[in-house]
Order: C-alpha cells, then sequence, then structure tokens
C-alpha cells in the first residue's frame, strides 16, 4: 500500500493532459432540458451528460416549453420513485402543445429498473438511459429525435468517464467531481448496486485533473462523490492518499466529500483529515438505524458500539467535528424498542443536522423479494415524526452554540430575497451576511451573532 510520505508525488498522480474546456454555447442547434432528481452523484451526472450534449451542439434552456428533448434524469431510492418519473414526464407531456415534435427521455438510475415497463405504461417516452451510457449520450439523443425508441441500460464494470468534463449549473463556487461509481455493500434496502452497478473508483490522475479544471474556472471548494467514498481504493492508492493529493491542487481552498460508510473509516484516514486544513471539519456519517438487530438485517456491517466508538475516536481528533447522519424508521420487523434504540444512540451523538425517511419497498433489493414490509404506515410516520423533533432539538442547539464565534465564511451567492449574501461555515452550516460582505468565492471572517435555527446570521469580524 502507498504510504503517505510515498505521495508525491505518485506515478499515477502525475500532472495530467492539458485539461479540456468546456465547448462555449452554441449560437443555434437543438435544445435540451434537463431536470435533475435524487442525491449529489445525479447532479454530478447531469453536469456530465450536458457537457457531452453540449460538444454535440445541443443548447441546454431553462424551461421544458423552449425545449426539442425533454431529459429527467431519476433517482432510484426516494419512495415511490416510478410513480414520480411517470408522474412527472406526464405533466411535461403539455408542452407538446406547442412543439409536436417534443421528445422525452428519461436517463439516472431509474432507467434500468423501467426498461422493461416503459413502453407499456409511458410510451411518450422514447429514450431510456442508464448511468453507465452517458458517453454516448449525444449520438442517442439524436436518434430518439429521428424517431427512434432507445433503451441503452447495460452496466459497464469499468465505465469511470475518465476524460469527459462536465457543465454543471451551480454556484460556480463549489464543484464536485465523482472518484467513485457503483457500491459493493449491498445493504438489504439499497437499490445503488442494481442501479449503478458495483464499484469501481477513478484513476488519481482523472480525479486531479478534474480538479485542476475547477480551479482553473475560478471554484475554491471541492466535493469529492461517491456511494461509499472512503472506500475508494485504486491499485494501491487509498482515499487518505488521494486526499492528500487533491490539498496540493492550487486554487482549492477547501475539500469535502460525500456519502462516506462507516466500517471504512481508516485511522490513516482519520488523522489525514486531522492534519489537513484544507479537508473540513465536516463528515456525513450514516447511522441508519441505533438497533444492534436493524443494523444486522440491513447487513450494515457495523454494531451500534462500534458506530459510537467511531463518532469518539473522530471527536477526539479532528476539532470542532460536525456531523450529520442517514436515520430510516419502520424497516422490515423493526420493533417499538428498535426504534427507541435508535432516539438513544441520536441523544448519544448529538448530530447536527440529519436525513430523515420511513422505510419504503424499492422493489428491487434484498429486503423486498425476501423480507416482510410489516411495520404500519401510521406507525411508520409516528416514528418518524419522534425522530424529527428530537433532531431539531439538536440541529437548533448546533447552531446557537455558534453565537459570539468568529467563523471563516466562503460567500456563493446572494440570496433569494436578495437581500443577504450567502456562504457556508467549513461545519458547513449556511450564513447569511450582508449584501457587501464580499462577491462569491471568497472567504472572509464573520462574527454569528444570531440564528433561526437552520441558518446563522453574522456580520464582517472586525480587523484587529
Amino acid at each position: 500500500m502507498t504510504q503517505l510520505v510515498d505521495i508525491k508525488p505518485h506515478p499515477r498522480m502525475r500532472e495530467a493532459e492539458t485539461p479540456k474546456t468546456p465547448v462555449d454555447e452554441p449560437k443555434t442547434g437543438p435544445r435540451v432540458y434537463l431536470e435533475t432528481l435524487g442525491c449529489q452523484m445525479n447532479e454530478a451526472d447531469s453536469a456530465l451528460i450536458i457537457g457531452q450534449l453540449r460538444a454535440r451542439g445541443y443548447r441546454r434552456v431553462s424551461q421544458p416549453s423552449e425545449a426539442d428533448i425533454v431529459l429527467l434524469n431519476t433517482c432510484a431510492v426516494r419512495e415511490k420513485a416510478e410513480e414520480r418519473v411517470y408522474g412527472r414526464t406526464s405533466q411535461l407531456l403539455k408542452h407538446r402543445r406547442q412543439n409536436p415534435d417534443l421528445k422525452f427521455g428519461i436517463t439516472g438510475c431509474m432507467a434500468e429498473h423501467l426498461r422493461d415497463k416503459v413502453t407499456q405504461k409511458a410510451p411518450h417516452i422514447s429514450l431510456v438511459v442508464g448511468p453507465d451510457s452517458y458517453r454516448r449520450i449525444g449520438d442517442l439523443v439524436d436518434r430518439a429525435r429521428e424517431g427512434e425508441t432507445i433503451v441503452d441500460v447495460k452496466l459497464d464494470k469499468t465505465e469511470v468517464y475518465e476524460g469527459l468534463d462536465g457543465l454543471a449549473d451551480d454556484d460556480g463556487v463549489s464543484g464536485q467531481v465523482t472518484i467513485q461509481r457503483g457500491c459493493d455493500k449491498f445493504c438489504t434496502f439499497c437499490v445503488v448496486p442494481f442501479t449503478r452497478g458495483r464499484e469501481r473508483g477513478v484513476p488519481p490522475r482523472e480525479v486531479l485533473r478534474a480538479t485542476r479544471a475547477l480551479a482553473e474556472r475560478g471554484y475554491s471548494e471541492v466535493m469529492l462523490l461517491g456511494q461509499t467514498v472512503n472506500s475508494y481504493y485504486y491499485e494501491d492508492v487509498t482515499f487518505a492518499a488521494l486526499l492528500r493529493a487533491v490539498a496540493q491542487v492550487d486554487g482549492i481552498d477547501r475539500i469535502r466529500f460525500t456519502s462516506p460508510y462507516p466500517v471504512d473509516f481508516s485511522d490513516e484516514l482519520i488523522a489525514t483529515m486531522a492534519e489537513l486544513p484544507e479537508v473540513c471539519p465536516y463528515v456525513h456519517l450514516p447511522l441508519q438505524s441505533g438497533s444492534d438487530r436493524m443494523l444486522s438485517t440491513m447487513k450494515r456491517g457495523y454494531t451500534r458500539a462500534e458506530f459510537l466508538d467511531l463518532v469518539k475516536r473522530m471527536r477526539m481528533q479532528i476539532p470542532d467535528l460536525a456531523l450529520s447522519t442517514d436515520i430510516m424508521v419502520g424497516f422490515c420487523g423493526e420493533t417499538e424498542q428498535d426504534h427507541q434504540d435508535t432516539l438513544s444512540a441520536m441523544r448519544e451523538v448529538q448530530f447536527d443536522s440529519a436525513f430523515m425517511f420511513r422505510y419504503s419497498d424499492r422493489g428491487i433489493t434484498y429486503a423486498s423479494k425476501r423480507m416482510e414490509d410489516d411495520v404500519p404506515s401510521e406507525v411508520k410516520a409516528r416514528r418518524l415524526q419522534e425522530v424529527i423533533n428530537l433532531q431539531e432539538e439538536f440541529t437548533r442547539a448546533s447552531h446557537s452554540a455558534r453565537i459570539g464565534q468568529t467563523e471563516q465564511v466562503l460567500l456563493s451567492k446572494i440570496s433569494r430575497r436578495k437581500d443577504r449574501m450567502v456562504g457556508r461555515t467549513p461545519r458547513f452550516q449556511k450564513v447569511l451576511l450582508p449584501l457587501d460582505a464580499g462577491q462569491p468565492g471568497e472567504l472572509v471572517s464573520a462574527t454569528i451573532f444570531a440564528t433561526t435555527g437552520h441558518s446563522l446570521h453574522g456580520r464582517l469580524a472586525e480587523s484587529k
């Protein structure tokens, strides 16, 4: 295994070829409207799709009524994902009144799941493209617009889109770099291994090429993406070693990553995070359940005690660490005691924020095929509300604790009301500042004087 002292330079982390620059916006040509559902991985994939279509001469438009083809980049993780896809595309059908030749396509995680159903349930959809087919998306979209019905959902064990640049619709401050695709964990409730395939790492040289390309375009922060991002391993390069290399890219002030897997937080990685000032002291650490019985049923690979020990070790080594998490209620066979175990684990950790949801059958998972979804809907709803209420206490307390502190805030955009500048602290808490605080991309020192419970209010710190 490559040691940290050997990482400068690593043979696969050499200076890459000159980064490709995005194709200029075409003045004419076919128009595409792309709507993204789901996670940050989908957002990054949408940028990749647009980059490929732009190179093909397509123009991205902001309204479906202006498009020649409408693409919906889908997520299979959310509840009732299939119904959402059909419902949304049906809503968009009204735009055929103005453009009878308007075509519709589905990309992303739901594509494989829908391949055998779409022609019967939604004949207006003429393009179904899975997450490993984006390298040829330009040709596929052309063929769909010419009248073919295209289904291309085959998973590819080697595709990581090396050498391709995306065009993200983002703030120009925080950019995303996918370092890993697919997943090998096979948690019993999760669709990802079935919809995105097996885990494979992006070569380090490509990660650095993409990061440098963002820095050259003025981005200050990079978010490294993977389904289990800290499981990253490419030949002899670990995730900790990759973090060290990314931290050396000129122009990148902050590094974040999501979503890590608790089992794969090595001592080396924790020490690296503590050492590198560019790596933000914020980790999204999915718990899912505080019950050992449920964790075993979910095949998460860790116990409650092991998770709590990991939290303790991370907090001891990484100063001022913020933690967010995922909590699922109502999984197959969950008892009231299992639910109470989750609440007690939340009290012990006191996460700064959380994504909370109730279990729903996804149709293609192990749980769907082998387990009974036996927790009544009303029980799931009550348990979810209890989890939300408890987390609300901790989130508000986390924000209140920042009052009086001076924070380094990375400015990102103007608020929707156009009356504040919005930024983020290293702990990923949103800060609202006066409009004259600075420009997007600047790092400013701000003193926090108030909180709404989910946002911080600050003023520029006085110079000493």
